[in-house]
């Protein structure tokens, strides 16, 4: 059984690669934590009587099934909000209110850096997500939870489900499509 002190370490040591898994899947900050929180909360809850050594596969199929289940309450909610949109609009008196006006970056921030390197910075991780996206589901997951979220091939086979020599092929295949498909843009990394 893990104690209270190892399922913390647990959760703080994972809690930035599965922000990042998060975003990536969900493309919203806020509802990435919210789902990263969740996740966690479960884990404690349901989990925390578990040995250590079982915390991170059990995380792992935690928060693929709360990001699972964010994509079915969006549909849900997306499906009411189109249905109710053009029902009325209330007059917002605060429209001309701009962030950006009162907002000063901190030197060596990204905030502060210059408008060409963000561009170009955007741009690559936008060729980059995409490439990613074209990626057949099987392997784009084996990819995520090797190279994102640093699990050993057991790890990722027990939380995929399949063998490990199936989670090398993904690996492999989805990391020749990517640099080939990066290197036909121009895109050395």
């Amino acid at each position: 059984m893990a104690t209270d002190k190892e399922l913390s370490d647990f959760l703080e040591n994972v809690e930035r690669r599965a922000f990042k898994q998060a975003v990536y899947a969900v493309r919203k900050d806020e509802s990435a934590l919210d789902i990263v929180q969740d996740a966690m909360v479960k884990l404690a809850e349901k989990y925390g009587d578990k040995p250590a050594a079982e915390l991170p596969l059990l995380f792992q199929r935690i928060l693929q099934n709360v990001i699972h289940d964010y994509f079915r309450r969006e549909k849900v909610r997306s499906t009411w909000i189109s249905l109710f949109s053009g029902l009325g609009a209330e007059d917002d008196s605060n429209d001309n209110f701009d962030i950006l006006d009162t907002y000063e970056a901190e030197e060596g921030t990204q905030a502060a850096e210059s408008s060409a390197d963000k561009v170009e910075r955007a741009q690559v991780l936008a060729v980059i997500d995409q490439e990613i996206q074209k990626l057949p589901t099987r392997q784009r997951e084996a990819f995520l939870m090797r190279y994102w979220q640093d699990m050993d091939v057991a790890e990722t086979a027990a939380a995929m489900g399949c063998s490990e020599g199936s989670v090398k092929t993904h690996c492999s295949r989805a990391t020749h499509t990517l640099a080939q498909a990066l290197r036909a843009k121009g895109i050395s990394l």
